[in-house]
């Protein structure tokens, strides 16, 4: 593989015809000198389909730990055993708050995010449901997101009926691997959320975690699989080992294996938003800003769920220094 052959690939893409599996698999083949030219052409094919602006999402983890579920690389499952807040539902004045400030921050998007394989308690869905309502009507220019859990389809009516824009449910891995990441719920229990979403007229932003153990050839699998569902928005996140969960042993990705992952989803999903988000500052590290030039296009703005990220101002400052506009 060579540069001749990222060129058909672009030219592929760029007329309008997707990559077939083989042909996307053969983009995690280049030498490590070619790669660069890998990323300069997915930011061609972002530049193509999404244009220069980068869209932001905040988020407030309105409940934190407390968690039955035992996904292996989070801080909050049933699994870990990590030095995390641990909090039942915030009230209405708190999530507003922080949509507050994720507004005065620069962000578009603000999504309420809870912990637990489902909203169980009818109370504290109508506490959520409320504070969607309230998003709306005090913030109109901010779009609003949540991301709960598995949902049944009068969850997803009464979410689109309160003002919601688009819900999270990752599928986090490719469905062979799942059972090694999770054995509380499977990967078709997501799927099944994913559907109802789509047919509740709900955007769906959906991606995964990277550095669980899968293999460059389910790195494309997955890709494929959101491109069979068809979803919005593809979160891209790689794992940053925490003390106390079972993946802390984890090997982290590294930060030109991080940009080629950017790049591929890219080439597969050209028309897609591609977020950046969770282990960025820790994978990336000095390199952040090349994801964009790798074909991202949007990232989390501000904390994530138990771990701290960059200053929105240093943030709003990388998105200008690379030329792109919020």
């Amino acid at each position: 593989m060579d540069r001749k052959y990222i060129d058909r690939m672009f030219k592929k893409v760029l007329s309008g015809r997707q990559l077939d599996f083989k042909e996307a698999s053969g983009l995690f083949c280049l030498s490590r000198k070619d790669r660069f030219s890998l990323f300069d052409a997915a930011n061609r094919v972002r530049e193509r389909f999404r244009g220069r602006g980068v869209d932001l999402c905040s988020l407030v983890n309105a409940k934190s730990g407390l968690c039955s579920e035992d996904c292996r690389f989070c801080a909050q499952s049933g699994s870990s055993r990590t030095k995390i807040k641990r909090y039942g539902l915030l009230d209405i004045k708190r999530i507003l708050q922080a949509a507050g400030a994720a507004r005065r921050s620069g962000a578009k998007r603000f999504c309420v995010v809870t912990s637990g394989r489902r909203v169980h308690d009818k109370r504290e869905f109508a506490v959520i449901l409320d504070a969607i309502s309230e998003i709306k009507r005090r913030y109109p220019g901010l779009r609003r997101d949540a991301s709960l859990g598995e949902l049944d389809e009068d969850m997803a009516r009464d979410l689109k009926k309160a003002g919601l824009d688009r819900y999270n449910h990752n599928l986090e891995t490719v469905e062979a691997l799942f059972p090694k990441v999770c054995t509380t719920h499977s990967f078709r229990d997501r799927v099944r959320t994913i559907k109802i979403l789509k047919r509740r007229g709900i955007e769906v932003c959906c991606g995964g975690i990277f550095g669980l153990g899968e293999t460059k050839g389910q790195r494309v699998e997955f890709a494929f699989a959101l491109k069979e569902l068809d979803v919005d928005c593809v979160p891209l996140n790689f794992l940053n080992p925490i003390a106390g969960t079972p993946f802390h042993g984890n090997k982290a990705v590294q930060p030109l294996e991080l940009l080629e992952i950017v790049a591929v989803f890219r080439f597969i999903l050209p028309a897609k938003q591609i977020r950046v988000c969770g282990g960025r500052q820790q994978c990336l590290r000095s390199l952040q800003p090349l994801m964009f030039a790798a074909g991202a296009d949007s990232m989390i703005l501000g904390d994530y769920l138990t771990t701290k990220g960059s200053a929105a101002r240093d943030d709003m400052r990388m998105i200008k220094d690379m030329g792109l506009r919020v």
